[in-house]
């Protein structure tokens, strides 16, 4: 039996019959009748995670939400690294080594020792290269254990859980526990063995007090210059970097190892797609991975190695968010070993996923290229699978310029309740051998003092409309002497946008009190290459989208109107 709806201009508008085949035949416009035999479509990228088989006998597999996300511990199904993806394809990391600047691994623990690079490893706070964590009755030093788990715990040996790539080998840097941090520890940590360490993870940096300005100093900055230059053979020390867990009180552009150029700055989310309390936001921010939830669920925390051949589910902050970006990034190498460490911050914008991420201050947005980002989450959630498929096919990029594109040196005075509102014309230095055509990173080097440094806001926006939020309210910063000096705010929103035409600065106030400013310079760094061809097939694929969009808009307006005059018909009608 078949059903048809028929619209009749009567009282009763809808009537259903019930036709037979032979019944249908009998209507004088019904040339032909063929029985139609059902078969099966499948959105394509539609991911259902029931479908995933992925079988591991570790006993806290089921419970990293993070790798393959269930709806365990309260979280949002499908929100995850989607790591299932990449190890079905056959990457699990083989052949790469992660460095984690901590404070010592239990290189012993039964879940990281087949895993463990003793040859790449070093204690700089004891000076031997027995990287092993320090004792204290609170297990104080977890912390590096804990990380080390999340990239490289073996698969398969009934202990503890996985490691986003459980092949790669893990090598101890201790560094971290010492009275205090010296600017050549940091550089002798940044910088050992590059030929044979791939990524190096760092989940540390300033105190995040949200009143503290900081940065590396200038041993630390060479090494890291050396590193993406120099190491992995030429191809670049890929540095990945905790944004920061000052929460809404601090801004991660005040860190001037998560705001580098030269790191992957990553920050974190949920198990259901929020953000977590302690993140920071800034617009020098690429992309996001997970940590502990909100709620008190005590399986919402991220569950990873920790001391003395223990595990736990406990595991938080941003610092366990660095990892996993180390763990998929060794994924990717592992796909195409020849990435740079710009290839590598390239597959981070283009793979990396809105997914069901959301803040309930910053929207998301696109930039002048479509390229959709977040002030909080960059450009996303790192998608594994995606990356590894890309990395494969990805041929690296093109050379990298830098251009001084303009700079305002005279003094200007920012007071409460008024904008300073600055331009800067740029040709992108065109017709230069240094022409930057299409960005990746953007810095404003700006120095400027303030009654109260805390109360200061800084916003930038790009030739082609993107506003980037340099620098947030910090409520908990007084300071009124030192202020910024020639600091680089950096923002990677513009990102393959064209940067030739005008750039504005807009320096004001929040807060209750009214304070007052003097903005001495701003000067406008621009970083990219000549040519990317990818970009303009993003473009014409953003456009395309838009017309359409705008086409559905259209068809939508035009149902609505024939349902209108369909309406007061059928009213005539009755």
């Amino acid at each position: 039996v078949i059903r048809f709806s028929f619209l009749c201009a009567s009282s009763q508008p809808f009537q259903v019959f019930q036709i037979t085949e032979t019944g249908l035949m009998k209507f004088h416009k019904v040339k032909n009748v063929f029985e139609q035999e059902g078969f099966s479509r499948q959105k394509r990228g539609y991911r259902n995670i029931n479908d995933i088989e992925v079988n591991m006998s570790d006993p806290l597999f089921t419970k990293q939400w993070y790798l393959i996300n269930t709806g365990q511990a309260d979280g949002t199904p499908g929100l995850d690294l989607n790591v299932a993806e990449a190890w079905q394809l056959g990457y699990t990391g083989k052949g790469v080594t992660i460095a984690i600047m901590d404070d010592g691994i239990d290189y012993l623990h039964p879940d990281l020792a087949s895993n463990y690079n003793a040859d790449a490893s070093y204690d700089f706070s004891s000076n031997d290269p027995f990287p092993f964590p320090r004792y204290t009755d609170d297990w104080f030093n977890s912390h590096g254990t804990r990380c080390a788990g999340e990239v490289s715990a073996a698969a398969n040996n009934n202990i503890c859980g996985v490691g986003v790539a459980y092949n790669s080998k893990v090598a101890g840097i201790r560094m971290l526990d010492q009275p205090f941090m010296t600017d050549i520890i940091e550089a002798s940590s940044i910088s050992h063995m590059p030929q044979v360490i791939d990524i190096y993870s760092a989940s540390w940096g300033p105190t995040d007090d949200g009143k503290t300005v900081d940065g590396p100093r200038e041993l630390t900055l060479q090494a890291m210059a050396d590193g993406v230059n120099k190491g992995r053979g030429g191809k670049g020390s890929i540095y990945v970097w905790a944004s920061g867990d000052g929460g809404s009180y601090d801004d991660c552009n005040c860190d001037g190892y998560a705001s580098s150029m030269w790191t992957i700055s990553i920050n974190s989310a949920i198990n259901d797609g929020r953000t977590a309390l302690y993140d920071e936001s800034c617009s020098s921010t690429l992309a996001s991975t997970f940590s502990n939830g909100r709620k008190r669920n005590p399986e919402a925390g991220v569950a990873t190695t920790d001391l003395y051949g223990n595990c736990t589910l406990r595991h938080s902050g941003t610092s366990a968010a660095a990892p996993e970006a180390a763990g998929v990034f060794a994924l990717a190498l592992e796909a195409n070993p020849n990435l740079t460490w710009r290839d590598m911050q390239h597959l981070s914008v283009l793979t990396s996923k809105r997914n069901q991420l959301h803040d309930e201050v910053h929207q998301w947005r696109r930039n002048g290229v479509g390229l959709e980002f977040n002030h909080l989450f960059g450009y996303g959630v790192l998608d594994a699978g995606g990356m590894v498929k890309m990395a494969k096919e990805w041929k690296t990029v093109p050379e990298r310029f830098h251009c001084v594109a303009g700079s305002v040196q005279e003094p200007h005075k920012i007071q409460s309740g008024n904008k300073l509102v600055l331009a800067i014309d740029t040709e992108a230095c065109q017709g230069k051998d240094n022409f930057v055509r299409y960005l990746e990173h953007v810095q404003a080097v700006v120095t400027v003092n303030a009654s109260r440094r805390g109360d200061l806001n800084i916003n930038m926006t790009s030739p082609m409309g993107t506003k980037s939020i340099l620098l947030s309210r910090r409520p908990r910063d007084d300071d009124s002497k030192v202020g910024f000096d020639k600091w680089p705010f950096m923002t990677t929103h513009t990102w393959g946008e064209d940067p030739r035409g005008t750039w504005v600065l807009e320096v004001g106030f929040q807060g209750e009190e009214p304070q007052r400013g003097v903005l001495k310079e701003w000067t406008l760094m621009l970083h990219g290459t000549q040519s990317a061809p990818y970009i303009d097939q993003i473009v014409r694929d953003y456009q395309s989208k838009l017309a359409m969009s705008k086409k559905e808009e259209l068809e939508e307006e035009l149902d609505e109107a024939v349902e209108r005059s369909l309406k007061s018909l059928l009213s005539k009608n009755n």
